[in-house]
């Protein structure tokens, strides 16, 4: 608020100078109009300068009097011509304009490739302190990145290229309704990033018109701004680390998060539903991940407390495998001589992965 008070001082101020000022052949009320739209430019390309990191405005700087440099060169050579003074005067002045525009765009460019750390602290660039993460569309539909920026693990610049943003457009405009709800879901989780303390939410317009896929796009721009990307899409998780670029996998994130249990242990869970082998029943803890009980199909429905037998990390999530002990078994009754291999006590590290790997492909027939 206190900065738009001084944009507004700083415009009332143009006026009363072009009023007071205004040379004597221009009229009153075009004095007045010309220094608004001055004060009205100057305030916008404020706003603008304001965007730009510290890297792109030494470069600016830097290229653009560089190209005073060589224009001021190339004019030494105009005056040896043979010219009149007009055409000479023009010359040097058009030469002095373009080489100063084309040193301020490539400065600016070429900007983010300086290295501050050299003045020896001098500088202290905030995009040199915080790297930028590059969100794709997954992660942005998928919600949770609001909830971890809210908690303070993800800080700095976060970065939406255009072409993600316009992807989510497209999605939010399907005919389909559930693209359509994922769409404006996206869009909202976008809003709620914006409201996070300690980020900054930075839209790219930068893009790649050879590259058609989008996630060849998003490696590409992390190339250049030396960025990670936020994504829990597996097949773009393998081909940024193909292609040298860092990666931060919310689906990792959550895994990592998730309680550690050993086998031996006892924990309490609801078994739910009927598990896809002979006597087994499925639970689900709190975070989504699945346990396994052998002898706990006639426990649907109720709290047990089970023993943890093995645990198995898979890329799709973690899978506990436990046993409720039966009657049958602590009376060794020969009913128990029925079951199939994989439901005995088993010894072995060896022979606990194979049953757990037969398990797993009977749970996600």
């Amino acid at each position: 608020m206190d900065l738009w008070i001084i944009r507004f001082l700083l415009f009332v101020a143009i006026l009363v100078s072009g009023y007071i000022f205004h040379p004597p052949q221009l009229q009153t009320p075009y004095a007045i109009a010309l220094s608004a739209a001055l004060g009205l430019l100057i305030i916008v390309a404020e706003l603008r300068v304001r965007k730009l990191s510290l890297k792109m405005l030494i470069g600016a700087a830097l290229g653009s009097i560089l190209g005073i440099i060589g224009a001021t060169l190339i004019s030494l050579i105009i005056n040896h011509m043979d010219l009149d003074k007009g055409a000479r005067n023009f010359s040097q002045l058009l030469i002095l304009i373009l080489m100063a525009y084309v040193g301020l765009i490539l400065g600016a460019d070429k900007g983010e490739y300086l290295d501050l750390s050299g003045l020896g602290g001098f500088f202290t660039d905030r995009s040199s302190r915080m790297a930028y993460k590059v969100l794709d569309t997954s992660v942005i539909i998928d919600g949770r990145i609001a909830d971890i920026c809210k908690t303070g693990f993800l800080e700095g610049t976060l970065v939406v290229p255009h072409f993600v943003l316009r992807e989510l457009q497209q999605i939010a405009d399907s005919a389909d309704s559930i693209k359509r709800n994922r769409g404006r879901r996206g869009l909202e989780i976008l809003e709620k990033v914006k409201g996070a303390p300690g980020i900054t939410v930075q839209i790219v317009e930068k893009d790649y018109p050879e590259v058609k896929e989008v996630d060849l796009k998003l490696i590409e721009l992390a190339k250049e701004l030396n960025a990670k990307i936020v994504t829990n899409d597996f097949n773009l998780n393998k081909v940024s680390q193909l292609r040298g670029v860092d990666v931060l996998n919310i689906n990792e994130l959550a895994n990592s998060l998730k309680p550690v249990v050993l086998p031996g242990e006892t924990m309490k869970v609801f078994i739910l539903k009927e598990g896809k082998e002979y006597n087994q029943g499925v639970a689900y803890l709190d975070d989504g991940t699945m346990v396994v009980v052998d002898n706990a199909r006639k426990m649907i429905g109720k709290t047990i407390a089970t023993q943890v037998t093995s645990v198995l990390q898979t890329t799709a999530g973690k899978m506990i495998f436990g046993r409720f002990p039966e009657e049958s078994e602590q009376g060794n009754s020969p009913g128990r001589q029925d079951r199939r291999p994989y439901d005995r006590v088993v010894a072995t590290d060896r022979i606990v992965e194979t049953d757990d790997k037969e398990r797993i492909k009977g749970q996600s027939r």
